[in-house]
């Protein structure tokens, strides 16, 4: 008798757990697959057979080299040809990265990809510097920004919100270094190379 009851809570304590395992899956597929406040910045055709997320942080070396190394020919093989569909994320790890994704924000979605092009392009001139807001209020002039408008955009709490919130959600999705893809709902982290993609992408195009 107490060896079935104890079989039977055993099973109820599995089933919870499991039946908890699981929504905690549906959530982070819900934190996953919800945009921002701001919106994605999607590039690619919406009906593309493949759908890649990054998370990534503007300071992070390791998502600048990404953005050097692999991003151009990732863009020219599989964006521009209407294969894939891509988005860039924020998940600033240290508030100057957080300036930098509100810098590419304050001026619409349609600045996004060219102020964070340039920010991982010139990474070192700004972010590992003696003065780093100093230099990067220097850099984003050459986006159109005057001190006015780069102090402006950095007091603005409402993007501040909206950066934190896509980080605060990437973080429930499974989130936990930078740059980590997510590429039709399966995670990859590390600043993947364009071969790696290919063996990634290449099977998901042809299924």
């Amino acid at each position: 008798m107490m060896t079935n009851r104890r079989q039977l809570l055993t099973g109820s304590a599995g089933l919870a757990a499991a039946a908890m395992l699981g929504a905690r899956s549906a959530q982070a597929q819900t934190d996953l697959t919800t945009a921002g406040p701001l919106g994605d910045v999607w590039l690619g055709p919406a009906d593309a057979k493949v759908t890649v997320i990054e998370y990534a942080s503007m300071t992070c070396s390791h998502c600048a080299a990404f953005h050097e190394e692999t991003w151009p020919a990732l863009k020219a093989k599989y964006i521009d040809t209407g294969k894939i569909r891509f988005t860039l994320r924020e998940f600033p790890l240290d508030p100057l990265a957080t300036a930098g994704f509100m810098l590419a924000r304050c001026n619409g979605n349609d600045k996004y990809y060219p102020m964070t092009d340039m920010l991982f392009s010139q990474q070192k001139a700004w972010a590992f510097t003696d003065k780093p807001v100093d230099a990067l209020s220097s850099m984003v002039k050459q986006a159109g920004f005057t001190q006015d408008s780069f102090e402006a955009c950095l007091k603005r709490q409402d993007i501040y919100d909206a950066v934190t919130q896509v980080k605060d959600r990437g973080a429930k999705a499974g989130v936990d270094a930078t740059p980590t893809f997510f590429i039709n709902g399966q995670k990859r982290s590390g600043a993947l190379s364009i071969a790696e993609f290919d063996k990634i992408l290449e099977p998901l195009l042809a299924g």
